[in-house]
């Protein structure tokens, strides 16, 4: 299928990281889908429906470990379908329906964030020292508000590699005028014994509670765990993974070599280089996970979910 330029430029973005983070991602995803809905000529519904899937398919595939996404276009397709199986059958009222549903679920994302900063800030106290991984719109929202309380807080984050992350993070909570070092990753057990709270985001949760996110989160929940140092989660609700419900794993990206070393390198040598961008850490580390609708255990999340968000899940995808 014939889709925009602007269309594939975000779906380019989202594949080389230029649009990076969980919850951006899921924006951006929806955000296509209207400018794909936009672009549609024509004014039969079944071949509407069916340009849309296509779109949405090619979303999805961008990205296989950021639950976000999907779950994004699950929250757009879902009331579509439904729209349409209900008997709407005028595509300009099926396209201002898509664009309504879009701008509901880019308001509940950001508002989610917002709201987990409030929750999460009450678990912070004035002088904890506090470690974060990655790039997290969420965990930096808790961060943000818990200073912005008057929270006397000091930040160790580490650089995340092979794409440094973290030195967004860094910046933007220095920008705040947050005391922050920025780390090498390898370096997390050699300042756990300063940190007072671990929080980091999530690129997905499953339906045990186990967490996906960025490479390097699960052996900082290993030493977080050692050390007996609280170690929180900050999720936006729609980060659940509905494929785990029906026994599906998560698929967990592996990126190019070529962030990691470079291309001459690795060919005069001939060594092998694995780019996992995310690992799975067990339910077992995490002591709470702090969403929108409310601060759970790891154990508890997916009956959260289930009572909010249950009838956008199923075990077919709506592109499909």
């Amino acid at each position: 299928m014939s889709y925009p330029s602007e269309f594939r430029r975000i779906v380019d973005s989202i594949i080389n990281m230029r649009i990076r983070g969980a919850g951006r991602i899921a924006r951006a995803a929806v955000k296509a889908l209207t400018i794909a809905s936009e672009y549609f000529k024509g004014d039969d519904p079944s071949k509407y429906i069916e340009y849309i899937k296509g779109a949405a398919r090619v979303l999805y595939e961008s990205r296989p470990t950021a639950v976000s996404l999907p779950n994004g276009l699950r929250y757009v397709l879902n009331k579509l379908m439904k729209d349409y199986e209900s008997g709407l059958d005028n595509v300009a009222i099926l396209k201002d329906k898509l664009d309504g549903y879009a701008s509901e679920f880019i308001n509940l994302s950001l508002n989610a964030v917002r709201r987990i900063g409030v929750l999460g800030s009450g678990r912070i106290e004035d002088g904890d020292t506090i470690l974060t991984h990655c790039n997290s719109q969420a965990a930096i929202s808790v961060i943000k508000h818990a200073f912005k309380e008057g929270k006397d807080i000091r930040v160790y984050v580490t650089e995340t590699r092979p794409r440094y992350q973290g030195r967004i993070t860094a910046s933007t909570l220095a920008k705040e005028g947050i005391d922050v070092t920025l780390i090498i990753d390898s370096a997390a057990r050699f300042f756990m014994n300063e940190i007072d709270k671990v929080i980091v985001g999530a690129d997905a949760i499953a339906a045990n509670g186990a967490l996906v996110n960025k490479i390097g989160t699960s052996q900082i929940a290993l030493i977080a765990y050692e050390a007996r140092t609280q170690f929180m989660v900050a999720s936006e609700s729609y980060k659940f993974s509905p494929d785990t419900l029906f026994g599906r794993l998560i698929k967990i990206e592996e990126r190019s070599p070529y962030e990691v070393a470079p291309r001459n390198w690795i060919e005069k040598y001939g060594v092998k280089v694995r780019n996992p961008a995310f690992d799975v850490t067990p339910p077992r580390y995490i002591d709470l996970i702090i969403t929108e609708v409310g601060i759970v255990s790891p154990e508890a999340f997916p009956i959260l979910i289930h009572n909010y968000y249950g009838e956008f899940y199923s075990e077919s995808n709506p592109w499909d």
